[in-house]
């Protein structure tokens, strides 16, 4: 029996392609153990017990970048997280750690080599992390989920994505998904969010021209976050919801995306072959832009400044390439050409390969 330790956390981004290698494991061996390794702050405390994986948590020690308390006390705090990390891989009999960043990863990372089992690194974004750009010197194997990524050894991979995104049949959904959203399955669809909390931005351009696009012929189908205080107009073919449960129905439904440009939002969009136009998060490192940068370069998508996007810029801009049904085809071509659902394999099959050496 081989065990698995899967170590990362903190946000959606590093904790559901956890999630998706570790059920693409015990799909595949159910005599496997899959341990996840996180902590008691991020995501993964609530996300990990749900599926039903045990978690083992590890102190949250972040990497100093400016003098403080914090960095001051790292130096005995970051070995107190590999000593207990080193532990669990003893206790359980641990033979591979798959990282996916996060502040979980670091220490793993550290406790493996020390351990002297092999480690493997999958970056989910274009501008990788610090812990992941650390673990990727010394790892058996890096995955990355975009190519260009600049990690030591990386292998493009693709993310690894939920089960119910893989087997998605958009054609086949479409009726059920139109009649959950309360649309016509007969009338193109313009899908637009900005994540769980929803993008001010964008929230704002389409209060200043959803007309202009239901005026073109097309539905709406917009989540604005849960924080998010827009009106819904009630308007006949404009859905407002502030939050989605069902992101694989409202995929099925969508004709066209507008939307941020997340490594997980990028990588269903491009895995699903659904043209789309991307207005990435201007705060951060930049790492938005270059998630989406391959799927721009492949003709699947285009991009908007989130400073240029305005009312102004969805009628001169986005409601002409919705009446352009030519271009939209191109860019659903290219889309299904730039795109992967096997990242989940993938990523096991590096583990596969580090095993058996």
């Amino acid at each position: 029996m081989t065990t698995y330790l899967l170590a990362g956390g903190g946000t959606a981004g590093h904790v559901n392609p956890l999630l998706a290698v570790a059920d693409g494991l015990r799909a595949r061996d159910p005599q496997a153990q899959v341990l996840v390794l996180g902590t008691r702050e991020g995501l993964e405390a609530r996300l990990v017990p749900q599926r039903g994986y045990e978690l083992l948590t590890v102190e949250k020690v972040p990497f100093p970048r400016r003098p403080n308390g914090a960095a001051l006390a790292f130096p005995v705090r970051f070995p107190r997280a590999v000593r207990r990390v080193r532990g669990f891989i003893r206790k359980h009999g641990v033979d591979v750690v798959i990282g996916f960043g996060g502040y979980a990863a670091a220490p793993a990372y550290v406790a493996a080599r020390r351990e002297r089992i092999p480690f493997i690194v999958h970056e989910a974004n274009a501008r990788p992390g610090m812990a992941n750009v650390l673990g990727a010197r010394t790892a058996a194997a890096v995955g990355v989920a975009f190519p260009g990524t600049p990690l030591r050894g990386g292998e493009v991979v693709g993310m690894p994505l939920r089960r119910e995104i893989v087997e998605l049949d958009r054609a086949a959904m479409r009726a059920e998904a139109a009649a959950e959203f309360g649309l016509d399955p007969a009338r193109p669809v313009l899908l637009v969010f900005g994540g769980s909390l929803g993008a001010q931005r964008l929230n704002e351009a389409l209060e200043g021209s959803w007309r202009d696009i239901l005026d073109g012929g097309w539905q709406i189908l917009h989540a604005t976050g849960d924080r998010s205080e827009m009106a819904d107009p009630g308007a006949d073919g404009y859905t407002m919801r502030r939050y989605l449960d069902r992101m694989d129905l409202a995929f099925a439904l969508a004709d066209l995306i507008l939307s941020r440009a997340g490594a997980a939002t990028v990588s269903e969009i491009s895995a699903l072959g659904i043209p789309a136009v991307y207005v990435p998060y201007a705060v951060g490192n930049g790492e938005q832009r270059l998630n989406a940068s391959a799927a721009i370069d492949a003709g699947a998508a285009i991009v908007i400044d989130d400073a240029r996007l305005t009312p102004d810029r969805i009628r001169t801009e986005l409601v002409p390439l919705l009446r352009d049904e030519q271009r939209r085809a191109t860019m659903r071509r290219a889309a299904e050409q730039v795109g992967s659902r096997t990242g989940t394999e993938d990523v096991i099959a590096l583990a596969d390969r580090v095993l058996a050496r």
